[in-house]
């Protein structure tokens, strides 16, 4: 185990800092400094290597964190990258991205700050990348078999990976112009910036995966017709479908869906030029929707150069510190800070938006926003709490329902869950024989860290589909995600 006595001698979380907001604000790199590596050592060593690692159950992948944090400590960095890609395809997106459910089941967490747990496993993964660590793994044979995975997010691309180590001929389809789906034009480069992309990419590509960028399937090739084309079809498209917010006023120009706001805004980082942008430039910004994707467009209209930002969220605000009803070592809703509300603006809950109001141009000027109140286990605006709120520019980030829907069911018979999820079966195949579905388009919008688990999944699933067993990874059933179970 890493140091017997490290949590004794060492009981505060140590995090890198992050750079000033006046600096990082007038760039797009990602906001923290450079980690020290004493510190991250000294964090691994608190880590208590307990009898049963609870931190196993929070993480969806089943990473093996004692084992890594004992090989940081010990500064072997090549061994710990082995046992992080053991479970886990592409660390350098999950040790930005995820909120990490393994930290709130940090055994140590019960009586003090829980282990470093996501910035160890970035450390892990980027001094591999640096060191040259991170290789091809191109399978020895190839088994003439041939698989389409339909999307490139995290889903996709890690049961395309998985499926073309174990010697399938796999191609990636995307119906965007580059290939990484949400980790491309839906996280902003302040969060991850995109060369952890383009790495992971090439690595994918000397492997023998092979990349269709802007292709939609549906349209430029049906889906029946892609079915019959390859021998298996996984289904990673996501959750794409927006949660519409319809109230009075909703088609004034300058209201949009974040992700619409969010796209242009990578597209004109990666040098793309947008005509006719979606800015907020010199504007009042209000963001609807306190998740992570709200927080994206915060700071992505802070480096626009904003005049204000409001974040509303229709619920209560969370509580700063673990509650009774969510003990450890459940994942508790807390109030959190992100680096983006670090740089400014007004966060607002229970607000409930009731119309959004314009200008004689047909553009928004206003919200008109009132307390929310519960009646009968419901959220209403409550009479009387009216007032008014500046606005130039609206984003809606309040998630999405489920996946595109029309086409599936048109050209594939594909059958949906009453949730709007495409249906699927414990080994992840849907209605339409060979046709499988990983990530949010099965499972509904959730966390990175589930779709590389369900893509690893999926990909176990195809496997055996194809060749009657699989050397792959036991797969987890979507059953068993649903309530946490993780593979063994």
């Amino acid at each position: 185990m890493a140091d017997p006595k490290g949590f004794l001698k060492v009981t505060e979380r140590e995090l890198p800092p992050r750079r000033p907001v006046p600096v990082r604000i007038m760039d797009w790199k990602e906001v923290y400094e450079p980690g020290d590596s004493a510190v991250l050592r000294r964090q691994a060593g608190r880590c208590m290597d307990c009898g049963v690692p609870f931190c196993h159950k929070g993480c969806p992948l089943g990473n093996l964190i004692p084992e890594w944090n004992d090989l940081t400590w010990r500064g072997e960095g090549r061994s710990a990258i082995e046992r992080l890609h053991a479970t886990n395809n592409f660390p350098e997106f999950t040790g930005r991205l995820c909120p990490a459910p393994c930290e709130s089941s940090c055994v140590l967490g019960i009586n003090q700050p829980a282990v470093t747990i996501k910035q160890i496993e970035v450390s892990i993964i980027d001094e591999a990348f640096a060191h040259g660590w991170v290789e091809p793994e191109p399978p020895g044979r190839l088994t003439g078999k041939t698989v389409a995975v339909v999307g490139s997010g995290p889903a996709g691309l890690a049961a395309a990976q998985q499926l073309t180590r174990a010697g399938h001929t796999v191609a990636v389809f995307e119906r965007d112009d580059r290939i990484g789906g949400l980790l491309r034009y839906g996280i902003p480069d302040f969060k991850m910036e995109k060369k952890h992309l383009e790495s992971r990419l090439r690595q994918m590509r000397d492997e023998g995966t092979r990349f269709r960028a802007g292709v939609e399937i549906g349209k430029d090739i049906a889906w029946n017709d892609l079915r019959a084309r390859y021998d298996a079809v996984v289904i990673a498209t996501g959750a794409t479908i927006p949660r519409e917010l319809a109230i009075p006023g909703r088609d004034l120009a300058g209201v949009h869906f974040a992700m619409e706001y969010l796209i242009e805004s990578n597209k004109v980082v990666a040098g793309d030029a947008i005509a006719n942008q979606i800015s907020a430039e010199g504007k009042h910004v209000v963001v609807i929707g306190g998740g992570d994707t709200g927080a994206d467009c915060i700071g992505t209209a802070h480096r626009q150069g904003a005049l204000s930002v409001t974040n509303l969220a229709i619920g209560r605000r969370p509580p700063g510190e673990r509650p009774d009803h969510q003990p450890w070592p459940m994942s508790p809703t807390l109030f959190e800070v992100s680096s983006a509300h670090e740089e400014g603006g007004e966060r607002s809950y229970l607000a409930s938006t009731v119309e959004f109001l314009g200008n004689d141009g047909g553009e928004v000027r206003a919200l008109r926003v009132a307390e929310t109140e519960f009646v009968d286990g419901r959220r209403v605006p409550k009479s009387g709490s009216e007032r008014e709120i500046p606005a130039d520019l609206v984003l809606i980030a309040m998630g999405f329902t489920g996946p595109e829907r029309a086409l599936l069911e048109e050209q594939l018979g594909a059958q949906f869950t009453g949730r709007g999820n495409v249906h699927r079966e414990n080994d992840y195949q849907t209605t339409a024989p060979g046709v499988f579905v990983a990530g949010d388009a099965g499972r509904g919008q959730s966390l990175i860290v589930w779709a590389i688990a369900e893509g690893r999944a999926a990909a176990a699933s195809v496997d055996s589909y194809l060749m009657g067993e699989t050397q792959l990874p036991a797969p987890v059933r979507p059953t068993d995600i649903a309530i946490g179970l993780q593979p063994a």
